[in-house]
């Protein structure tokens, strides 16, 4: 790959890609959903440390931006569940890189500072 000079960092794939993936609970969620649809209150369990509102907020934006699919049921009470589109789905090899890397660099992380 050569590389490239970007005059707009807006420009650059890199900075797309996290603009629909990036942030503090977007991949979170994303990775979570890659084992199949969850519903709302079990997002809840699995993210205590996220408050409500800020969860219904990123997965409306994941739903705008076509990574996850809302299904709601006429239920009582009622349901919703969230999963992978096959947008969604295509970043399922960048979320487990980004898993490895992530595990890996803690290792060193804590080999380093063990060595201290």
């Amino acid at each position: 790959m050569s590389r490239r000079i970007y005059d707009n960092p807006n420009n650059c794939p890199v900075t797309k890609a996290v603009e629909f993936i990036g942030g503090k609970w977007k991949p979170i969620i994303l990775f979570l959903l890659m084992d199949g649809p969850i519903r709302f209150g079990k997002l809840t369990l699995f993210l205590p440390s996220i408050s409500r509102k800020i969860l219904a907020q990123q997965l409306k934006e994941l739903e705008e931006d076509g990574l996850i699919i809302r299904h709601s049921f006429s239920e009582k009470p009622p349901r919703v569940e969230y999963e992978l589109s096959p947008k969604g789905a295509t970043a399922i090899p960048i979320l487990k890189a980004m898993c490895a890397w992530g595990q890996q660099v803690v290792e060193e992380k804590l080999l380093l500072s063990s060595m201290c």
